[in-house]
Formats: C-alpha cells, sequence, structure tokens
C-alpha cells in the first residue's frame, strides 16, 4: 500500500461541534435583531470567525464599528468556548474512530486541517489529539477556505505532494479548497451540497475498509 495524507476539517467532520457554532452565533444575531437561521448557517461552514460575523451583519443589513466588531466576536467566541468546555469523547461523530484507526493501523499520515483556532483543545478533550501528526489550525493560516492555504501547509508538514493528499470536508469551500490544491475530495454530508466533491458519503459509518483499501492502492 501506499502512503497517503490524510487531511480532516474538524467542526461537522470529526466532532459535533458546529451545533456549537451555530448557537453561538444565533445567540448573537438575536441580540442584534437579526433572524439566523440553519439555513443562513450554511454559509458560515468553512469560513472564518471575521468572515462569519461580516455575513451575519450583511444578513441584518447592519453597519457596525470596528471596536463593535471586535467586542461581537469576543462575545461570540465565549459563549462557543462555554460549551466545548464540556466536550468529551461521546463528541466524536459515528464512524470516525473506526477510519482513525485504520490509517493508524497502516501507517499513514493524518493531519487536521481547519478554520477553527480551537483546535487543539477540542481534540485533546475528545481524546484523539494522539492520532495525527500534524495540526494546521485557524492560528496557522491567513487565508480562509476556499484558498487552499490550510491544506497546502498541511501537506507540506508532511512532505507530501498535494495530489498525494486525500481530504475530508462538510463544506463547499472546503472541498472547494480541496480541489483547488489538486487533493482528493471526499464530503461529509449531502450530495446535492457537496456535488463538487470526487467521493461523497452521509457520514463515516458508510467509509468501509474495501474504500479505503482502494485509496491506498492509487
Amino acid at each position: 500500500m501506499n502512503n497517503k495524507t490524510f487531511i480532516f476539517d474538524l467542526d461537522g467532520v470529526i466532532v459535533d461541534t458546529a451545533k456549537y457554532h451555530f448557537l453561538a452565533w444565533q445567540r448573537l444575531a438575536s441580540q442584534l435583531g437579526i433572524d439566523f437561521t440553519p439555513e443562513h448557517n450554511e454559509q458560515l461552514k468553512g469560513v472564518s470567525r471575521v468572515r462569519s460575523l461580516d455575513i451575519i451583519l450583511e444578513l441584518g443589513n447592519i453597519h457596525a464599528t470596528q471596536e463593535d466588531k471586535n467586542k461581537w466576536l469576543i462575545q461570540k467566541n465565549t459563549e462557543y468556548l462555554s460549551y466545548i468546555d464540556k466536550l468529551d469523547e461521546s463528541e466524536i461523530l459515528p464512524g470516525v474512530s473506526s477510519v482513525l484507526n485504520y490509517l493508524k493501523e497502516y501507517q499513514q499520515n493524518i493531519v487536521l486541517g481547519s478554520a477553527s483556532k480551537n483546535a487543539r483543545p477540542i481534540l485533546e478533550k475528545t481524546g484523539i489529539i494522539h492520532y495525527f501528526d500534524a495540526i494546521v489550525d485557524g492560528n496557522d493560516v491567513a487565508n480562509a477556505k476556499p484558498d487552499p492555504e490550510v491544506f497546502l501547509q498541511g501537506a507540506k508538514k508532511m512532505n507530501a505532494s498535494p495530489t498525494n493528499c486525500i481530504v475530508f470536508e462538510d463544506s463547499v469551500a472546503g472541498i472547494q479548497a480541496a480541489n483547488i490544491a489538486e487533493m482528493t475530495s471526499i464530503g461529509i454530508g449531502e450530495k446535492e451540497v457537496l456535488h463538487e466533491a470526487k467521493f461523497i458519503f452521509p457520514n463515516f459509518t458508510f467509509i468501509d475498509t474495501t474504500f479505503l483499501d482502494n485509496l491506498l492502492k492509487k
């Protein structure tokens, strides 16, 4: 089998923390008089915190000073951290541990590539940080997806060619970033949303060892 580099997004892919981002943003939006729905939240997937706030403010047609924006960003993050402070291994999404165990057994490179600035504490609290050979998160990159910077940095840390990398993503921006980087993109979610991905699965329980074997043989 060939040695590959598998790059995982975090929120909505490995752990179910996407819901906590939504709740924190929704609470802030409500305070600003903005009706923020799950449909609106789709626009925030894979997007930086700063850009997410701008999207929400645009929804409410609100013009704010940088001082106000900074205050709201801190408020949202404090709210979000209050949720993830209670995380444990139960937040790992179904099937993820099996895939991580398989890749570790076959000595494949495992990398985190996430816009989250809280990636490390989340991986620690859920007890899976030891699986990862490298972590690239929102503290390490300047450009948000669909810019491929986060994935290219992950490949560089492993001295891997982008064409030898496989990316697991749940957002349109993340799939686009993987495709731009010329990596193999695997969408985790709905086909209608992630149709640009090379492969799509509803969740990790649908990814079997036969599929993974075939990836390693290519």
